[in-house]
């Protein structure tokens, strides 16, 4: 396996956990527990590895970072759609 395979599931399954940080906010019409601006740091990290992984023909990395992008975004309207529950 090449390096960019292994970053590559890193990013895939990363993104699978962010999926389920975005299920679970959905299902309970909020969130506690989470600080937002971490989100959008993470979100910032991942739009800049779109930009980052295809100069250097990264492109499984590339992939997953598109799947963990879509995820984060996702996460985070939901955040501000529901809000903090208390």
């Amino acid at each position: 396996m090449t390096p960019d395979v292994i970053n590559g599931l890193f990013e895939f399954v990363g993104s699978v956990l962010v999926w389920m940080n975005s299920y679970r906010v959905y299902t309970d019409r909020g969130y506690a527990g989470i600080y937002p601006p971490t989100v959008v740091m993470f979100w910032l990290w991942g739009l800049w590895n779109l930009f980052y992984y295809p100069h250097l023909g990264q492109w499984w990395s590339f992939a997953g970072g598109c799947s963990i992008v879509a995820a984060n975004t996702i996460w985070f309207m939901l955040m501000r759609q529901f809000g903090r529950r208390s």
